[in-house]
């Protein structure tokens, strides 16, 4: 069985690209290279099924906020 997973994907301040799963609480990894992070977040993403189950949001997209500070 096959299951797709969104991926948020960003670059924190000493140049890592991290992953999370919005779905499985707690699954997220980081890598130095776009590559290996999808290889991580696929395994991270095994490992996680393992021990829990997707809650079931619907992914709607992202959106900037600006506020004043």
């Amino acid at each position: 069985m096959t299951r797709e997973f969104n991926v948020v994907i960003e670059k924190d301040e000493d140049g890592y690209f991290v992953a999370s799963v919005p779905e499985l609480r707690g699954c997220h990894t980081q890598a130095r290279s776009l590559d290996v992070l999808m290889k991580r977040v696929k395994e991270a993403i095994e490992l996680c099924l393992e021990v829990e189950k997707p809650v079931s949001n619907e992914f709607i997209g992202i959106q900037r906020v600006v506020v004043s500070s």
